[in-house]
């Protein structure tokens, strides 16, 4: 299999893995929209795939064929459970195995995982050789920060291009900034510096307050990254990655077909094994920006099931 990071065009886009948001059937909606040249997955516990409460984990793996080329991003601190986790990858026919060196999240980083392996590069070290020798011709990418509670972007991240990782994605804040402070894209310029100075061959993806194409386009050019990823971008607008302007396709009817679609899917995948309650976290991605939306929003806030939501939406889109 060649490596998928080499052969994409440049500038690519890329969708972030975001946890409890970025699962199949959202990623074939994304699809359904303007899709990016790479999915990555929600983030998969390694130490969660070999546990009693696995099944649940792996759900995350789920994906299907116009999802691809599509990227596992994994977590955990066991090396050995990262290695076995990667062949199982490598099985399932991902593209390549992502390691998430980047979540800020005080549970996990209270474990030592994510973010925390800043500050334990013996064990990041040994997780990165472990996934890589595991994955074979599958290319292995890391997705981290700038620092923990400081910015250390050089030493961190010539650390981690000597592991000889096909690409870093850097989300440029700090574990502390979390998602409040301004992205540091001059700190993404860094990276670029530090590969290029270490003659490496790593792909550098940058990310951070990236809301659509047009702008990705822009930050590769002044930034000189390779790529681009987008994330909370795509809360805003579902044709973030499209090529041409995309706002007359934005009306209140096109949205809510979009959501009775995602509904649709929701139901065809999960069936009763995922809560409704979770779709409510994606009303607000496709209730925006129209006369009536916040109205329309709070009642569908109120629901207890998709057929609620189904009864809402016809008896709207006749008015």
């Amino acid at each position: 299999m060649a490596n998928l990071w080499e052969n994409l065009p440049r500038p690519f886009l890329v969708l972030a893995p975001m946890e409890d948001v970025t699962d199949t059937v959202f990623r074939q909606m994304v699809v359904a929209c303007a899709r990016p040249h790479v999915f990555f997955t929600e983030f998969i516990n390694v130490d969660g795939m070999f546990s009693r409460g696995q099944g649940a984990v792996r759900e995350r793996l789920k994906f299907t064929d116009i999802e691809r080329p599509i990227v596992a991003q994994i977590w955990g601190l066991n090396p050995e459970n990262f290695y076995k986790g990667a062949q199982e990858l490598v099985k399932l026919g991902f593209a390549g195995i992502d390691l998430n060196f980047g979540c800020p999240e005080r549970k996990v980083v209270k474990k030592g995982a994510c973010i925390a392996l800043i500050n334990n590069r013996p064990l990041a070290k040994e997780i990165i050789q472990a996934t890589t020798e595991a994955a074979g011709i599958i290319p292995v990418s890391i997705k981290t920060r700038i620092g923990f509670d400081q910015i250390i972007t050089e030493e961190w991240v010539e650390f981690l291009l000597r592991q000889n990782i096909q690409a870093l994605t850097v989300h440029g804040r700090t574990a502390k900034e979390k998602s409040r402070a301004p992205a540091h894209w001059n700190e993404i310029r860094k990276v670029v510096g530090v590969r290029d100075r270490l003659g490496a061959k790593t792909v550098i993806i940058g990310n951070g307050d990236v809301r659509d194409r047009n702008q990705a386009v822009d930050l590769v050019h002044t930034y000189g990254v390779d790529g681009v990823m987008i994330g909370r971008g795509i809360f805003h607008n579902l044709w973030a990655f499209s090529e041409v302007d995309a706002s007359h396709l934005r009306s209140p009817k096109t949205v809510l077909k979009l959501l009775l679609k995602h509904l649709q899917l929701f139901e065809k995948e999960w069936g009763s094994t995922k809560p409704f309650h979770i779709l409510k976290k994606y009303f607000k991605i496709y209730v925006q920006g129209f006369v009536g939306a916040v109205e329309l929003r709070e009642k569908l806030m109120q629901t207890n099931s998709c057929k609620e939501v189904e009864k809402i939406i016809s008896y709207v889109s006749k008015m």
